[in-house]
Formats: C-alpha cells, sequence, structure tokens
C-alpha cells in the first residue's frame, strides 16, 4: 500500500452559506471561515472542501457559475479567499475547491454568447439542436419541473442541453478550446496555492455525438433505467479524465475527488487505479440510495434501512480498494440530510450516542472519511413543514413537477422531513445566542430550534461531548496507521443489529463494534481483545469474558492480538 497525504487526511467540508455569517446579511461568507480557523485547526482535520465560492447567480446555490475566476459578491473579493487560503496553509490545512465543469451558469459570458447568434465563435461550447431538425432526442433533467433536459432558445430557435436546471446549460466537452478553458482554469487554482478539486458530476462531462433517441427498453436493459448511469458512460468520459491529467493535474502536488454518481463498484478503478493516471478518488452514492423506496422521490422505507444490505455495501466498497486505488466515505453532505437523523437517531435519549457511533464508522473504516460541518457536534435534520421554508432547487422543482402531474404533494412533503438537501443546509450552531450565532441578521435559512440544546460553545465544555468524541476518535486514528491501511474484515455479515469487524495491519489489530438499534443487544465478542476498550461512546461496558451486553448505539473499538500473539497498543 503507497502511502500518501490524502489518504492519510481527514476531509471536513463546508458549505460557506451556511457555516458562518461575518457581516450581518444573513448569508455565510469567507471572512466568517476566516474567523473560525482555529477552531476547524483544533479538530485536528487536515482537508477543507469548500463548496463552489465562485461568481454565481445562485440558481442552485453556487453550481451554476457564471465566471470561474471570481468570488460571489455575496461571500467576498479573491483577497478574502487569498487571506482564507493563507489562513489554512499556516495551520497545516489545505483546502479542496469545488469544480463544476458539467455545466455553467446561463449567466456565464460563454452562455450568453453561445446563445447571441448560431454562428457566434461560443455557440459550440454548448449543446444546441436547432428546431429544423425537429423536436430533440428525449433527455432527462434533475432540476426541471417537467423532468426535461432541453430549454427552448427563441432568438435562436434551437434547444439547449441542460441535465440540471434551465439556467445551467451543459457544456459541451466533445469542443476541445472548451477543454483548455477549463484546464486553464484550473491551472489557474492550483497557481494561487489551492491544493486540490472535489469534481461536481464529473462522470457526466462526455456526451455521445450525435445525440440520438434512447428506447425505452435500451434504457432499462442496458443502463438499469438509471439516467445517472447512462449518462455516466458516455464514450471519451475516460479520454477526456487522462488528458485533465495530463494538461492540468501531473505538475501540482494537489488531489482530485470524484463526485461519481451512476458509477458502479466494479468500475471505479477505472477511474482511480494510479497506473491509469487520472483521479485520486472518489465517493459513490450506492449507500445513500439505502432506505428509500422503488415509488416516490427519496421516499423512506417506514422500516428504515436494513444493516446487513448497510455492511454489504461498504463491504463491497472497501473491497473494490483493497489492492488499488483508494476510497473515501461519508454518510452525510450538502446534497444529503444529517447523517445522525439519517442513519443514527436523532431522539433526545439517542441523539449524542447514536452520532458518536457514526463517526467511530467513518473513522475506523480503509478509506479517506469526510465529514459535513456539523457531524462533529450530532446537527440534526430541520423538518420543515411547507414548501416555502426550502430554498433548495432540487426540492422546489420535484413539488412543481408533481403538481404538474397531480400527486400527492403533501406526502412528499412529508418525506422531505427524512431526505431534502435542505435538512444539512442550515446554518452551522456556533452557540445559544439569536441564529445560533451564525449571523446577527437573518438566516437566509431557518436555523435548526434545537440550537439551544446543540451547539459548539457547550459542547467545547463537556468533556463527554460529541465534539470531543471526535477529537479523541480522529487522533486514534492519525496515531494508528492500522486504521488508515490496515485490513479490513466483515465479522457476522447476517447480524441485523451489530456491524463488527477487524482493521489488521502487521502487527496491530483492531476489532470495532457497534450497535446500530436502539435495544439492548447480547453479543459474543468473535476473537480475543484486550479487557477494556480503547473507544468506548458510554462511560462504561457490560462485559463478562467473551460476552457484551451492547447498548443502544453503543460503539467499541478493541486491540486485538498481534501476529505474536501479543495484544497491542
Amino acid at each position: 500500500m503507497v502511502h500518501e497525504w490524502w489518504k492519510e487526511a481527514i476531509i471536513y467540508q463546508i458549505y460557506p452559506r451556511s457555516f458562518k455569517d461575518s457581516n450581518g446579511d444573513g448569508i455565510g461568507d469567507l471572512p466568517g471561515i476566516l474567523e473560525k480557523l482555529d477552531y476547524l485547526a483544533s479538530l485536528g482535520v487536515d482537508l477543507i472542501w469548500l463548496n463552489p465560492v465562485y461568481s454565481s447567480p445562485n440558481d442552485d446555490n453556487g453550481y451554476d457559475i457564471s465566471n470561474y475566476e471570481d468570488i460571489m459578491l455575496e461571500f467576498g473579493t479573491m483577497a478574502d479567499f487569498d487571506v482564507l487560503l493563507q489562513g489554512l496553509h499556516q495551520r497545516g490545512m489545505k483546502l479542496l475547491m469545488d469544480l463544476v465543469v458539467n455545466h455553467t451558469s446561463d449567466e456565464h459570458p460563454w452562455f450568453v454568447a453561445s446563445r447571441s447568434s448560431r454562428d457566434n465563435p461560443y455557440r459550440d461550447f454548448y449543446h444546441w439542436w436547432p428546431a429544423e431538425k425537429g423536436t430533440p432526442p428525449p433527455r432527462f433533467s434533475f432540476f426541471d419541473p417537467n423532468a426535461d433536459a432541453w430549454a427552448f432558445d427563441e432568438h435562436t430557435q434551437a434547444w439547449y442541453l441542460h441535465y440540471f436546471s434551465r439556467k445551467q446549460p451543459d457544456l459541451n466537452w466533445e469542443n476541445p478550446t472548451v477543454r483548455e478553458a477549463v484546464y486553464n482554469m484550473m491551472r489557474f487554482w492550483f497557481d494561487k496555492g489551492v491544493d486540490g478539486f472535489r469534481m461536481d458530476v464529473i462522470s457526466f462531462i462526455s456526451k455521445e455525438t450525435p445525440l440520438a433517441p434512447i428506447p425505452p427498453e435500451e434504457l432499462a436493459a442496458k443502463y438499469y433505467n438509471d439516467w445517472s448511469y447512462y449518462y455516466s458512460h458516455g464514450p471519451r468520459l475516460h479520454e477526456y479524465l487522462k488528458e485533465m491529467h495530463q494538461r492540468a493535474l501531473k505538475d501540482y502536488n494537489i488531489v482530485t475527488m470524484a463526485e461519481a454518481p451512476g458509477i458502479r463498484a466494479e468500475e471505479a478503478l477505472l477511474f482511480v487505479h494510479s497506473d491509469r493516471e487520472e483521479l485520486h478518488m472518489l465517493y459513490h452514492f450506492e449507500g445513500m440510495n439505502l432506505g428509500y423506496t422503488a415509488t416516490g422521490f427519496k421516499r423512506p422505507d417506514p422500516s428504515g434501512y436494513a444493516l446487513t444490505a448497510f455492511k454489504q455495501v461498504y463491504s463491497k466498497w472497501d473491497g473494490v480498494f483493497a489492492k488499488a486505488g483508494w476510497g473515501t466515505i461519508y454518510l452525510g453532505n450538502h446534497d444529503q440530510p444529517r447523517m445522525t437523523s439519517r442513519w443514527g437517531n436523532d431522539a433526545p435519549e439517542y441523539r449524542q450516542v447514536s452520532a458518536k457511533m457514526l463517526i467511530t464508522f467513518l473513522l475506523s473504516m480503509r478509506a479517506t472519511p469526510i465529514f459535513y460541518a456539523g457531524d462533529e457536534l450530532g446537527m440534526t435534520n430541520i423538518r420543515f413543514n411547507t414548501i416555502d421554508d426550502y430554498r433548495d432547487i432540487e426540492t422546489h422543482m420535484m413539488y412543481r413537477y408533481l403538481q404538474n402531474r397531480h400527486e400527492d404533494v403533501a406526502a412528499f412533503l412529508e418525506d422531505m422531513k427524512t431526505s431534502a438537501r435542505d435538512n444539512g443546509r442550515t446554518p452551522f450552531q456556533w452557540d445559544h445566542t439569536p441564529h445560533a450565532g451564525f449571523t446577527t441578521g437573518t438566516p437566509w435559512l431557518k436555523v435548526n430550534e434545537n440550537f439551544p440544546l446543540l451547539n459548539q460553545a457547550d459542547q467545547e465544555k463537556d468533556p463527554a461531548s460529541v465534539l470531543q468524541f471526535f477529537r479523541i476518535l480522529l487522533r486514534l486514528r492519525k496515531s494508528q496507521p492500522a486504521l488508515i491501511y490496515g485490513d479490513y474484515t466483515l465479522l457476522d455479515p447476517d447480524h441485523a443489529q451489530v456491524y463488527a469487524y477487524t482493521r489488521i495491519l502487521n502487527q496491530d489489530g483492531f476489532l470495532v463494534v457497534m450497535n446500530f438499534s436502539k435495544q439492548q443487544v447480547v453479543y459474543e465478542l468473535p476473537l480475543a481483545v484486550k479487557e477494556q476498550p480503547l473507544i468506548n461512546n458510554y462511560p462504561a461496558m457490560l462485559r463478562v469474558e467473551k460476552t457484551l451486553t451492547l447498548q443502544p448505539y453503543q460503539a467499541l473499538i478493541f486491540s486485538v492480538p498481534g501476529r505474536s500473539g501479543k495484544l497491542v497498543v
């Protein structure tokens, strides 16, 4: 196993709009993040993933970019960015920017020029379908009230392609001039000192040309009725990623992380095997799909998710990278609800212990862990009651889509209390002052009402808090290479409540045992371990010889005998 700094890093994701507001306008900003650099350093995290801060009209909260080389006015200036980058580096942290190059904003100068006339030099920067060719072949849009990925432009009498909202036209990567412009932009940020990119829907950039109809039976048989899978299998995808490596990546000491919707486990090494010279890491969505029904949009299964399926997914993805490449692991981000609410239990009696259990899982697996700001506190879903409370384009567009089809929007809103993206985007809960100390103004999105009981200031003073547990376990991971590089072996795969596995590297070994239920569970230890655990999210442990009585959501990490037969650590 080749050691690399990014394999050993802890990634911490900041949604800048929701982290800290410095000027009272209700919107988090770069100076606000700068105020909290010492807090970030105190966590022990290494790599800050910053969601887009580029100029944008904010149709999709910054994922619709109008200028790749400037900063959104609401977030500050390029000078603010430079100070922030310097401050991170001075504290031993690195910065991962969000790269959004499947599409731009329709207000980007490239698209403004492209739609100005059919013979404009920028016309081929995007995918156009002239009206005289008839109706374009159907394509699905994720953020369109009609799910239609074609929007008609009256001025030039043509449709343009948009996999996401109508204000996010897709770039034409088949045009080499587009690719060169993207690579120039990437080098601009690397030359500033940025340490890498998280690449938004990078698996979607290659389109088949010319675009042609997809028979429903082909979509079903070849692409599993999954538009993400279809979009992520463009014919020149890996050609473009190899070219990107050669033209923009290989000369810098940086890391790349691909958001890879539609990519299955058996394909992952095509992106991240070192011999391929494409990218370093990716993250998948297979785990995020657990616990939803086959009908309805992100409709939670009333019975929850099956732990056996959860174990199967994460064990399978560990196996993908057992001998080559490298993976990441996460349970929440800006596109997901809060991990404590989704995978743990946010009832008052279980919130802290289940949050600690999930942190134990993330920090004891073989992959680079990604934490979303607030995970270290155990922040929870806000569960809005009305569509007017939401700000997310995905929720609003799906609401309109269901309205257009005369479907049950009340049921949809109930589902969104569990699964909406805005659950994870509520402002960071700093203290128990108004608006949780996030802003002195009116926050752009409501603050969760539980902030007086769940905030960073109080957890700093509580040695038993989720925050302090996060720091303790993070230090353990960093001190034990076996928790980073060690072999992973799943134990008791069919157990419906307990997730147990070992991490072994040379003479060092650990057993991780977690009760993913709110019941007490009697569990027989599957191997010899040291008497007392290194990590326990409860004050005590009930153990008689090899028999554990696990409390609800209890998480334990034990040392196990090394190859010499002696207990290690």
